[in-house]
C-alpha cells in the first residue's frame, strides 16, 4: 500500500535527522503531479519543523528557447537533451555542502522560460525535494545525479490519466483541441514512456 503524505514526511524527517542536508529526488512522467506533490510534501515537512524544507525544480534547468532553436531542438523542448544537466549537477554539489545560500533557477511556464536566481536555498533548508522528469534516467549524463540523492520517489500514474491531464494543460495554455492532443501524444507521451521504461528503481514508487 502506498504510504500517506504524512507518513512520508515523518519518514524523511527521521532519515534526515543529524544531517546538514538531505536531498530527495521526486521523479515521474509529465503530468504525474510532481510540482503539486513536491510542494505539498514540503508543506507537510515545514508544518512539523518550520523552514526545514524547500523544493528545487528541475524545469529551471531548461535551455533557453534561443539556444534550443539554434540547435534545432525547440520542437522537442522537454526531451532529456533540452536540459542543462551539467548545470543541475553543479548546483546539486553546491547544495549538498549546505555551507552557504545557493540561488537556483525556476521555470516560468506562462512565459516559457527559466528565471535565474528565482529561489534561494539556505543552509537552514535541511531537506530538499528536487522534482523533475528525468532525475532517475538510466542513460546519458543523468545517472551522475544519483550521487547527490539520499532518497528517491517515483510517481506512478496510468497513461490514460497522464494523457487527459496533459491535454487539459495544453488547453489551459491556449492550444486548441487538435493542437493540445497533438502535443500530448506526439511529444509529452513519448517522454512519459521513456521515463517509465528507462528510469532506475526508486526507493519508493508512489501510486
Amino acid at each position: 500500500m502506498t504510504p500517506t503524505m504524512e507518513a512520508i514526511a515523518d519518514e524523511l524527517l527521521t532519515r534526515s535527522e543529524g544531517r546538514a542536508r538531505y536531498i530527495v529526488a521526486m521523479a515521474g512522467p509529465p503530468g504525474a503531479g510532481k510540482s503539486f506533490r513536491s510542494a505539498w510534501l514540503a508543506r507537510q515537512l515545514n508544518e512539523r519543523q518550520p523552514g526545514v524544507a524547500e523544493v528545487v525544480p528541475m524545469d529551471g534547468y531548461h535551455f533557453d528557447n534561443g539556444v534550443l532553436e539554434s540547435q534545432g531542438l525547440l520542437p522537442i523542448k522537454g526531451a532529456p537533451e533540452t536540459f542543462d544537466v551539467d548545470g543541475l549537477r553543479h548546483d546539486l554539489a553546491r547544495l549538498k555542502r549546505a555551507d552557504r545560500d545557493v540561488a537556483v533557477p525556476v521555470f516560468d511556464r506562462p512565459l516559457d522560460l527559466a528565471r535565474a536566481g528565482a529561489r534561494v536555498i539556505t543552509p537552514g533548508h535541511r531537506v530538499l525535494i528536487v522534482e523533475g522528469n528525468y532525475l532517475l534516467l538510466d542513460h546519458g549524463p543523468w545517472p551522475a545525479l544519483a550521487d547527490y540523492f539520499d532518497f528517491s520517489l517515483f510517481l506512478e500514474v496510468a497513461d490514460t490519466v497522464l494523457e487527459q491531464r496533459l491535454i487539459e494543460r495544453w488547453l489551459g495554455m491556449g492550444q486548441d483541441q487538435a493542437g493540445a492532443i497533438a502535443k500530448t501524444r506526439d511529444k509529452d507521451m513519448l517522454n512519459a514512456r521513456l521515463i517509465k521504461t528507462r528510469s532506475i528503481t526508486a526507493d519508493l514508487h508512489w501510486h
